[in-house]
């Protein structure tokens, strides 16, 4: 169950991230967006979703890893917390899910227009 002060938690440090990446000077995240952070109820870890137009996740989950004690860091200054959670970095399968969905809904419709 989440409660409410987590929500506030995670949408927080979901907006300090999305900032702190689009200042990142590496060419493999400049198609990434931060879709959600699930953080731990203790606050040591933070699970960080991503969605990214390149076709290479791996990179990207890697530029991603290489920022983290910067992200960390740009956490810990702006955000009062009494822990700056890990950062771990997935891929949101929820968004993969759905382009997946939009692509065979339109093979299935071909002649349809948006």
């Amino acid at each position: 169950m989440t409660t409410p002060r987590m929500l506030k938690v995670n949408s927080i440090l979901r907006e300090v991230l999305a900032e702190e990446v689009e200042k990142l000077s590496d060419s493999r995240l400049e198609l990434v967006s931060i879709t959600g952070v699930d953080t731990a109820p203790n606050l040591r870890r933070a699970v960080v979703y991503v969605d990214a137009l390149s076709d290479d996740n791996e990179a990207v989950l890697a530029a991603l890893r290489s920022a983290g004690p910067r992200l960390q860091r740009s956490i810990g200054r702006q955000v009062r917390l009494k822990y700056t959670p890990v950062l771990e970095f997935e891929i949101d399968s929820g968004v993969v899910a759905g382009g997946r969905i939009e692509q065979i809904l339109r093979e299935l419709n071909p002649g349809e227009e948006e």
